[in-house]
């Protein structure tokens, strides 16, 4: 699978980029994008500006597998309900299509590994064997399947708000004695069972009575292309956005590490990499 340090192209939904409200927002992030050299597109025939969740996971130069889009939390939403099909024939894109129904956003992946919460099993019940649906998903991606609990007030389920990989045999996660203990217990499980290091990184919950999904507060959603992080920054505490950056300019001593107040994104509930698809071109 091509992971994010090998990718040169960040694409985002047509609609981000002519929402009034987002614009300063969307401005600043081709501007950073710009500064950097990296290539950014617009995709057509976009329902909503998450992106990620709807398109497909690029699994060498030029091949794509392409994942049934129907998320439970959109049931009742079927407007906002991108069609992946459209999409791709829109934007020159020739993938390979699979039945199983499967957010972009419940993927972290470091070439031959992959994570996703347990909302895999509820999203295809069709598959009374787990086993099988796992397998099918391993063959597809030509990767190993790791399965981590997924936090029960999360609407979406995605991992991409809890880990990210570091590199193949470590996780960048969110703080585990901040985290609910059911949570953590079983993550734990989950490292030892697959042999992997933890590393622990600092998240806050924003209480927004007029945004109470928000995804403020969480680091993890950031942007990662080429040699380029683009880490969200709240400005709620300004000493703990700084804390992480430096956290991960150590973490990351290769790659250029920018950030970007992203708010007025953060308060409709997703963050950088909730907004963009990252592709090898």
């Amino acid at each position: 699978m091509i992971k994010a340090s090998n990718s040169n192209t960040v694409y985002f939904s047509e609609i981000l980029s002519k929402a009034e409200k987002y614009a300063s927002t969307y401005q600043e992030l081709i501007g950073i994008l710009d500064k950097r050299k990296i290539t950014h597109k617009l995709l057509r025939s976009t329902k909503d500006i998450w992106c990620r969740d709807y398109m497909p996971i690029q699994t060498a130069h030029n091949q794509f597998v392409q994942f049934r889009y129907e998320p439970s939390y959109l049931k009742e939403e079927s407007h906002l309900q991108s069609d992946p099909r459209q999409i791709c024939e829109e934007n020159g894109i020739e993938p390979i299509f699979s039945n199983i129904n499967l957010d972009g956003g419940n993927l972290a992946w470091y070439e031959n590994k992959v994570v996703l919460t347990e909302r895999i099993y509820t999203e295809n019940p069709e598959f009374t064997d787990k086993k099988k649906l796992l397998a099918e998903i391993e063959n597809l991606l030509d990767a190993e399947v790791i399965i981590i609990p997924h936090v029960k007030s999360d609407m979406t389920g995605h991992a991409d708000g809890h880990i990210r990989f570091l590199n193949e045999h470590t996780l960048l996660g969110n703080d585990r004695t901040k985290e609910y203990k059911y949570w953590t217990k079983a993550m734990n499980k989950v490292l030892a069972k697959n042999d992997l290091d933890y590393i622990d990184v600092p998240f806050f919950s924003h209480y927004d009575k007029k945004n109470p999904n928000n995804a403020i507060g969480c680091y993890l959603n950031y942007l990662e292309v080429g040699n380029l992080i683009v880490l969200p920054k709240f400005e709620t505490d300004p000493v703990l956005d700084e804390q992480v950056r430096q956290m991960f300019v150590k973490l990351f001593p290769d790659k250029v590490i920018e950030s970007i107040n992203y708010n007025k994104i953060g308060n409709e509930g997703g963050l950088l990499n909730c907004t963009t698809w990252t592709t090898l071109e």
